[in-house]
């Protein structure tokens, strides 16, 4: 091979192989900041103060809500501890119009103190896809965007914007983990109508509340918080949020729903921005 010919071959492969190695350094950089997540959450860690579920615990709740943990639970019920979800569906990238992607997602839920990371890799378009922590974790809310894991996009965290709003997710998301909805796990119920009941979650200096309507099967079919902190021009707004929640299934004794839709209740109308179906859910539980 002459000397032009080798020189022609090395302009071709070195930036394929610096953008090879680039990859590679960001996956492996992306991966060590999941785990440190992962151990932040683990330590923030407490122990659950009750074993199991009785339904003694019930009698003075309101009604909605007393039926929705004899659809959900059973008597006996191992109370959990720690849950990691695998997610799919698609998630809308843009703020004011529509622009749904494919996306997957693993996450990693303790109940006692509250906290989760989520890890979530949406396809932008083929080869190129973004990473996504969402995360509470020891009462820090926390969202960081990166394409590849080389380029941040968005890194968000540390605000009260940030934290209120993820302890909002932690606590909508709670159906796939109902027995962190107990009152013997520190929620506190109070009456609405015969349907919906306001529920309040205390961390550390933190209390949020939000709105659960049930269905007629008893099971929380939506969750809605009226003040959530939207993102939108740089600037987070207080806005009305729902989730809702759908096709309930039997997971180790509980009803859990395996699909979900999240999103914005707007003056012009609803903007939902999430869509989702449940892969696999494991649990951990109280010893």
């Amino acid at each position: 091979m002459g000397i032009v010919r080798k020189l022609t071959v090395l302009a071709l492969i070195a930036p394929v192989a610096v953008i090879g190695i680039a990859l590679v350094y960001g996956s492996a950089r992306w991966k060590s900041n999941t785990t440190a997540l992962h151990n932040r959450l683990n330590a923030a860690r407490r122990p659950v103060t009750e074993e199991r579920y009785s339904a003694a615990e019930l009698a003075s709740l309101p009604e909605p809500v007393q039926r929705y943990f004899r659809a959900s639970l059973t008597e006996g019920q191992r109370i959990v501890s720690a849950a990691q979800v695998e997610h799919e569906g698609t998630f809308n990238m843009s703020e004011t119009g529509e622009q749904w992607k494919a996306f997957t997602s693993s996450q990693r839920v303790v109940t006692q103190r509250p906290g989760f990371v989520w890890e979530g890799r949406i396809a932008m378009m083929p080869g190129v896809g973004v990473r996504v922590h969402d995360a509470y974790v020891a009462g820090e809310g926390i969202l960081h965007a990166s394409l590849f894991g080389l380029v941040s996009l968005a890194n968000m965290r540390g605000t009260p914007e940030m934290a209120e709003g993820e302890l909002y997710r932690f606590f909508a998301e709670a159906a796939w983990y109902p027995t962190a909805l107990l009152p013997g796990q520190g929620v506190q119920w109070a009456p609405v109508d015969h349907s919906s009941a306001r529920a309040t979650l205390t961390d550390g200096d933190l209390s949020i509340s939000m709105l659960f309507h049930f269905g007629a099967d008893g099971l929380i079919e939506s969750v809605r918080a009226e003040a959530r902190g939207r993102t939108l021009g740089g600037q987070v707004i207080p806005t009305a949020w729902e989730g809702r929640w759908s096709n309930y299934e039997l997971r180790e004794g509980m009803r859990v729903p395996m699909q979900g839709e999240v999103l914005w209740l707007l003056p012009e109308g609803r903007k939902p921005y999430w869509r989702g179906r449940i892969v696999s859910i494991t649990y951990e539980f109280a010893p």
